[in-house]
């Protein structure tokens, strides 16, 4: 009885811990205070204040991560080729390939943000970028704004599935997960996504008469495809090595930044201003992701001490919940967070505390690790604060609320196949079997 009482307290202090974080964080408070705070206030309020002499050595052996490296370099690569021309080059030859089509220009809107992923690996930039240049091209072109603005949202949440991807590399680096095996893990389910996508996009210019045809103007793809060719052989020389054992994913990274910068200059569009202004936006996304990790180690550390992920596993082995039960547990608590809080952020907070449970159960770490980064970048796409929604809403001046009923239909279509990969683990766990990265 008492084991029980105990393990009641634990949860309950999860519960208003979490429920503190959350509150502060909608109220507007950032992020690293508010999770700093919560845990800082727990250790004092629990009696716990003389283990925070070991906190300053905690949180370096939680930063001493070498998988961290390469997030700060992609970062930088991704900003590079996002300044050098690449959206255009790729625009271009995705345009060459299926602008013929029926709706067209939906297509490429698809197939870009698949090349795109290779570079950026990040959906608000993707949806910034596309937001930018191919929504105008679109409206141009006789698409309305709603859809062009719809399939663009949609589109970008592809970014990143497919590596090299920035949250991969953070959850693994958080949860001690190969980053080669997670790579390789989330190509099937990207292109799996981008394919029903453009399923989606097909029956909507059948439906609907969306333009396209013989008769447009296109690039002509040999032409096209050459502009585009150095920055479509990056991801393949990133993944190639990384998959192959022949570099490590900072290693990567850190070619993956030299290359955008050839890139950037041979496409004569990267100056010296340019790549100041990257080195900048890095400097400064790093400085609030660093602050970020700071404060979730500091509640990581807290959760160990507390005992809150055991506490959590009683519960849940009370309750009788099986692994794919607890998986759609752990899928409604991501999208949540996914629809309010930033995507690393909501992976650092929750992952902590709930993925050590799903192992105990039995539930492949990488295989979980692609749900959870699916479903939480899903969630940028939902409403009432996703992240895509928010800047694709100021870049194309639309209504919020318009745009978030327009994208309804893709967002459904993607939480589809976010159960088709949460109960059928092997279409993420193939590739990465196959290479024997598992």
């Amino acid at each position: 009885m008492k084991t029980g009482e105990t393990q009641k307290r634990r949860i309950m202090q999860v519960a208003i811990v979490l429920g503190f974080v959350v509150l502060a964080v909608l109220s507007g408070a950032a992020i690293a205070y508010a999770i700093g705070a919560a845990a800082v206030l727990t250790f004092i309020l629990s009696d716990n204040v003389r283990y925070m002499a070991v906190l300053p050595q905690r949180l370096f052996s939680q930063l001493d991560v070498f998988a961290f490296l390469a997030m700060p370099l992609f970062i930088l690569a991704g900003d590079l080729m996002n300044r050098g021309g690449l959206a255009r080059a790729l625009i271009d030859f995705s345009m060459s390939l299926v602008g013929r089509l029926k709706g067209g220009l939906g297509h490429v809107n698809i197939l870009t943000s698949v090349f795109f992923a290779g570079v950026s690996g990040s959906a608000v930039s993707d949806a910034a970028a596309l937001g930018n240049s191919l929504v105008p091209e679109m409206r141009r072109r006789g698409y309305s704004l709603d859809y062009a603005a719809a399939i663009t949202g949609a589109s970008s949440i592809i970014g990143p599935i497919i590596p090299p991807s920035s949250i991969l590399i953070f959850y693994g680096a958080l949860m001690d997960t190969s980053v080669a095996a997670l790579f390789a893990a989330g190509v099937v389910p990207g292109l799996l996504l981008a394919a029903v996508l453009m399923v989606m996009n097909a029956f909507y210019a059948w439906r609907d008469d969306h333009p396209g045809g013989k008769d447009m103007e296109l690039p002509r793809i040999l032409p096209s495809f050459l502009k585009a060719l150095p920055a479509l052989t990056l991801p393949v020389i990133i993944l190639g090595g990384t998959l192959f054992g022949l570099m490590t994913p900072a290693e990567a990274a850190a070619v993956a930044v030299v290359a955008s910068l050839l890139i950037g200059i041979a496409y004569g569009l990267l100056g010296p201003a340019d790549i100041v202004a990257s080195l900048h936006r890095t400097g400064v996304l790093l400085g609030a992701l660093f602050i970020i990790l700071c404060a979730i180690s500091t509640f990581s550390y807290l959760a160990a001490l507390m005992q809150w992920p055991q506490a959590i596993a009683g519960q849940i082995d009370d309750w009788g919940v099986g692994p794919l039960q607890y998986l759609m547990m752990i899928n409604v608590l991501f999208l949540l967070a996914g629809m309010v809080m930033d995507v690393k952020a909501a992976v650092a907070l929750f992952a902590p505390i709930f993925v050590p449970v799903a192992i105990a159960m039995g539930i492949d770490p990488v295989h979980l690790g692609i749900v959870i980064c699916f479903n939480i970048t899903v969630g940028l796409l939902s409403p009432p604060l996703g992240g895509v929604l928010l800047i694709l809403a100021t870049v194309v001046r639309m209504d919020y609320w318009r745009l978030i009923r327009v994208t309804l239909p893709f967002l459904l279509a993607e939480m589809g196949v976010l159960m088709l990969l949460t109960f059928n683990p092997e279409i993420s766990l193939w590739l990465p079997t196959t290479l024997g990265l598992r």
